[in-house]
């Protein structure tokens, strides 16, 4: 077996024989210190941002227990296998797993770690002299000179001062330097507002993080559907469905009641192609801030919340809710109200659902739709035409049997499983299906009662929020807003005046131009102090100067500067 020979490149230094490098060990403490520098190093922060971003995504994927915990039961019963799986990593409950908590925190301590660093450098910059004016000049960016003719009166330490001046006058912060020598200058510096605009944008960002972790933890929101001439009170079992935050409790809900006086929807009378489109919903509110209090009316609108003890009330639906009384077998009133409907186009027809599980001596059940305005085809066959009330029909099919209400199961009150019910009433039996108008009923077959209809009501769905840090997320967005307008159209630069006196009396200025990054206005700032030095000292511009040009005075003026008076000297 032949021995590989590593030879050493060639220039490279030969290493004692024995000798070996030794790395110095970080240690527990040199170990935090490379943690947090990995931590709250930009890199790392835009990681975490992109990481919390990935992971909200499964929150949109899969149902969630908090808003929906009867789709989580249902999905953990569709797939028995990977469902725990997927419950044991917190699949269903995304926001309050500890990986997503970790996450956020990591963020959050990440940009604190970034911003308190850059502040604490850049409040030192400010209060420091700006940097050393070069030896040339000339190799700045944006060069040029002025010479002020003999007989002025203007010396170089003058000079340097009136310079100072003008760039105190366009917002520069000067220091005057080197006055003890035959070249006087003045450094100036402009565009600190850059870095705290950025500044200002992390430390909004924080804040915003911040705001949303006190919604998530103090906030919840609920819904209810709310039928004309019905009350709301605000406790957690008149919600429909309700969302609370981490660290909610029972106590922290206000006692404040809402009631639906009147719903009124208006749709596009006068234009053809618009015809029957909604224009505007109202919805005519009587509210109470605490059960003593005084009863308050308000007018409740899409995108125009009623703000009521700590909470917004949003109208995010509407609907029709017939009113119907059905009585059992036995002739006694065993429903009697009206019945939520679900719209399903722009004529609102509706599906509607009735369970009925008091009848006796069977439970009944009905399955059809609510059409506002209705009219028939040539075949007799009903449909909605008007979002309007102008002809209100009930189209129902009746069925009787257990309605499995009493097993415990939650079921969807929308939704009537019929696969084990008996149908009594359709267009497909001889009995037919049941046609009602307002004012009408219906004796079902079979001594199993009948059902009427007493009327129309509308309903409103509502959604219910009390979000604390809304108001500090919208202020904060706002500081982020501005903080990364300044980053990005704020510019930070740096200014040279160099004076110096020449041998036959005049003066010799010359000034240099340099910007932090890339600024295409520096040019157009050169162009500022020019002329501003210009007429300060009453020295007339060339006609090219006058113009803007300047491709020649790096090369040109740059002889003739103090450097040169300096040789003269």
């Amino acid at each position: 077996m032949k021995e590989t020979v590593v030879k050493e490149p060639k220039g490279t230094a030969q290493k004692p024989a024995g000798h070996e490098v030794v790395l110095p060990q970080l240690g527990f403490v040199g170990m935090l210190r490379w943690a947090w520098r990995q931590l709250t190093s930009m890199r790392t922060a835009l990681f975490l941002l992109l990481l919390l971003a990935v992971a909200a995504v499964p929150g949109s994927l899969f149902p969630q227990r908090p808003s929906a915990p009867s789709q989580v039961t249902q999905y953990l019963k569709d797939n028995p296998v990977s469902g725990p799986i997927m419950d044991w990593f917190k699949l269903f409950d995304v926001y309050s797993s500890p990986w997503f908590a970790a996450i956020y925190l990591l963020l959050f301590t990440s940009l604190i770690g970034c911003v308190l660093p850059r502040a604490k450098i850049h409040w030192h910059a400010m209060r420091s002299a700006p940097p050393r004016t070069p030896k040339r000049l000339s190799r700045l960016a944006e060069y040029g000179t002025v010479t002020i003719p003999a007989g002025s009166g203007i010396d170089a330490e003058t000079a340097v001062h009136e310079a100072a001046a003008v760039l105190k006058s366009r917002r520069y912060r000067v220091d005057v330097r080197d006055l003890d020598t035959d070249r006087p200058s003045v450094g100036a510096e402009i565009g600190f507002l850059k870095e705290v605009g950025n500044l200002i944008f992390h430390t909004a960002m924080i804040g915003v993080l911040a705001a949303v972790a006190v919604s998530g933890l103090f906030g919840y929101s609920g819904q209810r559907v709310l039928v004309e001439g019905e009350t709301f009170v605000n406790t957690l079992s008149s919600y429909d469905t309700f969302t609370p935050g981490a660290n909610f409790g029972d106590d922290k809900l206000s006692p404040y009641s809402v009631q639906l006086d009147k719903l009124v929807v208006k749709y596009d009378r006068s234009t053809q192609a618009h015809y029957g489109q909604p224009l505007d919903f109202n919805a005519t509110l009587t509210v109470k801030d605490d059960p003593g209090a005084e009863a308050q009316t308000k007018t409740l609108k899409v995108n125009d919340p009623v703000s009521i003890g700590g909470t917004n009330v949003y109208l995010v639906g509407n609907g029709y809710a017939p009113v119907v009384t059905v009585k059992d077998g036995k002739g006694n009133i065993a429903f009697q109200g009206p019945v939520i409907t679900i719209p399903t186009d722009g004529a609102y027809t509706s599906l509607m659902v009735i369970k009925v599980p008091d009848a006796k001596p069977n439970q009944l059940g009905f399955v059809g739709f609510f059409l506002p305005t209705a009219l028939y085809n040539d075949k007799g066959v009903a449909f909605g035409s008007d979002p309007d009330p102008f002809n209100p029909v009930l189209n129902l099919n009746a069925y009787t049997g257990d309605l499995g209400l009493d097993s415990g199961v939650p079921r969807n009150v929308y939704t009537l499983d019929t696969s084990k019910l008996k149908e009594i009433n359709s267009r497909t039996l001889a009995s037919g299906g049941i046609v009602l108008a307002p004012g009408k009923s219906y004796t079902l077959p079979g001594n199993n009662g009948s059902i009427s209809f007493d009327g129309i009501k509308r309903f409103a769905a509502l959604d219910i929020r009390h979000d604390p840090g809304q108001g500090y997320v919208l202020v904060f967005a706002l500081l982020a807003l501005a903080g990364l307008m300044g980053s990005l159209f704020l510019n930070r630069r740096r200014v040279w005046i160099r004076t110096g006196n020449h041998p036959d009396g005049r003066t010799m200025v010359e000034f240099g131009l340099l910007a932090r990054g890339e600024d295409h206005r520096l040019a157009g700032e050169y162009q500022a102090i020019k002329k501003a030095l210009h007429a300060k000292w009453l020295v007339p511009m060339d006609d090219a100067e006058q113009n803007g040009g300047q491709a020649q005075s790096t090369t040109d003026n740059s002889e003739h500067g103090v450097s040169a008076a300096a040789k003269d000297q």
